[in-house]
């Protein structure tokens, strides 16, 4: 399996492609595998890296303050060791948080950054939806089954439930195949999700930037566009209609379409 050490820690990674380098960053408890249904598009164009967090996946899950600055770290520390100098850099929920962190502090390894379901600093709201999902992991002993029963009601319309319940049935049965964290190392990952401020470095961010929303997205609403658009010079914006927390599963053709004409862009 490809595993890099870097920043005191064991990366897992898998890579696809060909073409210029692309970082793909997972979100809360999830492994690298979660961009399943991006990558196979991505690769065409891009050589897709994609990335265990510390905390998750098969990365080392060490004791210890888990930040949002310390995972961009992980990353940029990774990118040294696999031998990729500079790349695009996208991610999703923390793993935007991650990727915004990246490019502030080096901005010399990021071409192009997509923030996806983003956030410039964790609200009174957000905060109280992570620490219920910490309880309901501590209460039911399983990550697996938190996510299940506690995220994907924030990540997915109700709609969709309504109207394709396989498909959700789908993506639980793919959750539950994935080597998800120990409650532990999870409510360590989650604490770097509560203690998220990247106010102070968003204006050193210097590659061109996109920011993307799900109109229904209620953890990460357009209640965080103003703040991460005036503070990233240059950033444009992108809101997916009938999308909640998760566009990346929700509208899986239109995301590709509107991030993948973003990459491009800025590629070559």
């Amino acid at each position: 399996m490809p595993t890099v050490q870097a920043n005191g820690i064991d990366i897992y990674y898998e890579v696809v492609g060909e073409g210029e380098p692309l970082i793909l960053i997972p979100y809360l408890a999830a492994d690298q595998a979660c961009y399943a249904f991006q990558v196979a598009e991505y690769a065409k164009h891009f050589t897709c890296f994609t990335v265990d967090l510390r905390g998750a996946g098969l990365c080392s899950k060490p004791e210890g303050a888990y930040t949002t600055e310390l995972l961009a770290d992980d990353v940029a520390g990774f990118m040294q060791a696999a031998g990729v100098g500079r790349a695009h850099v996208a991610g999703l929920s923390l793993g935007a948080a991650t990727g915004m962190w990246l490019a502030a502090k080096h901005p010399e390894r990021v071409a192009s950054l997509s923030l996806h379901s983003a956030w410039d600093s964790s609200d009174a709201f957000l905060r109280v939806v992570v620490e219920g999902w910490r309880v309901m992991a501590q209460a039911l002993d399983s990550v697996t089954d938190m996510v299940i029963q506690g995220i994907f009601p924030w990540c997915f319309t109700p709609e969709l439930y309504a109207a394709r319940p396989e498909y959700i049935d789908s993506l639980a049965a793919f959750v539950r195949g994935r080597p998800m964290p120990p409650v532990d190392a999870f409510l360590r990952q989650s604490q770097a999700v509560l203690s998220h401020d990247a106010r102070d470095v968003l204006g050193a961010i210097q590659a061109p930037t996109l920011i993307t929303f799900g109109q229904h997205d209620m953890v990460t609403s357009t209640r965080f566009a103003g703040p991460l658009t005036a503070a990233i010079p240059g950033a444009e914006m992108v809101v997916f209609e009938n999308c909640s927390h998760a566009p990346i599963y929700e509208d899986v053709d239109g995301f590709n379409q509107r991030t993948m004409e973003f990459l491009r862009k800025h590629s070559g």
